[in-house]
């Protein structure tokens, strides 16, 4: 008895030495590789028009990201904006895209290709509206454009989007009372000042270059557009996503003589699909999250990416690698 006893004793031993040696080995493989797995490949971010906040946000992005995954070779996309970067996505010519939470649930109620297919990986910071004329125009609120030729952002845009509501919300038919000029950020501003346009919506994070270098050459003005938050949100479940807002008074100091302006916001989210690598969206989540502070050096607006706000991606639901990510963070 004593001696079978024994046996058994030593073959339970060595097989729980042999299973440490193995967990001892898994464990020193994963602090050689890092810990997790390291992405690996080329990719492409839809942006924006080149003289806007999304397309400089992505030019940053990508410098960080060649220093934490220097395996990854990302390409940035010029585009039109929000429809068309997710147009872009899940047609498969972009991997990730910066999108405003409006145009992600627009893109879904109306059934576009692929809507079902779009996963988050965080909430960036919010884009606000911004309603630009001469200084001498007299042009106080939305109502009074009427007759004006007024720049509303290209056909695919996140500004057309919204520009369409605020008007609506004005009381003003977009078609009829209103001489709509289908052009982005990166031609309205020559237009204003060569006396092309009257006045011209723009939606962006704060502040936007091209912004603050028109105010610089040409006396511009930024009216309050806070009088129609209330019809706005009286268009129902599609207005849900726009929030009162308050343009700082330093925002662009040349433009609003020192005075806060109303306006709304809505928020901008790093968009993928669920074909993306699991392992590839946690990684560039986590560069999105860590790059704050250097990226926002230079774009203002990026300072408002936080960690402890980045999972509401309201109406999309976290890719799983975003989600890996973000309870890994989990004290």
């Amino acid at each position: 008895m004593v001696t079978a006893f024994s046996r058994t004793g030593r073959r339970a031993f060595q097989a729980a030495v042999a299973a440490l040696v193995a967990l001892g080995l898994a464990l020193w493989w994963l602090l050689a590789m890092g810990g997790e797995p390291t992405p690996r490949g080329s990719l492409t971010l839809a942006t924006g028009v080149p003289t806007g906040v999304y397309a400089r946000y992505g030019e940053l992005l990508k410098q960080d990201l060649a220093h934490d995954l220097p395996d990854v070779d990302l390409r940035l996309a010029r585009t039109e904006g929000s429809i068309d970067n997710l147009r872009q996505l899940v047609s498969g010519r972009a991997d990730f895209a910066i999108a405003t939470a409006d145009a992600v649930a627009t893109y879904e109620v109306r059934g576009e290709p692929g809507a079902g297919r779009l996963r988050a990986c965080a909430r960036l910071y919010d884009d606000y509206m911004q309603l630009v004329v001469p200084k001498k125009s007299a042009v106080r609120s939305t109502k009074d454009l009427r007759g004006l030729r007024v720049g509303v952002g290209t056909d695919d845009s996140g500004v057309q989007l919204v520009t369409r509501r605020l008007v609506e919300a004005a009381g003003l038919d977009f078609h009829e009372d209103i001489e709509p000029v289908r052009v982005g950020i990166d031609q309205m501003p020559k237009l204003l000042e060569q006396h092309k346009l009257d006045a011209f919506f723009w939606s962006g994070g704060l502040p936007t270059t091209a912004l603050q270098r028109l105010a610089q050459r040409f006396p511009v003005r930024l009216v309050q557009l806070g009088d129609l938050s209330p019809a706005l949100h009286r268009q129902g479940e599609r207005t849900r996503y726009y929030r009162a807002a308050v343009l700082p008074a330093d925002a662009y100091p040349l433009a609003q003589d020192g005075q806060a302006v109303k306006t709304i916001a809505v928020a901008n989210l790093l968009v993928t699909t669920d074909r993306e690598d699991p392992v590839m969206a946690q990684g560039i989540t986590r560069t999105v999250i860590g790059s704050r502070d250097s990226i926002g050096r230079q774009v203002h607006a990026a300072q408002k990416v936080d960690l402890r706000t980045a999972v509401f991606t309201d109406p999309l639901e976290l890719h799983e690698g975003a989600r890996r990510y973000y309870l890994s963070q989990k004290p």
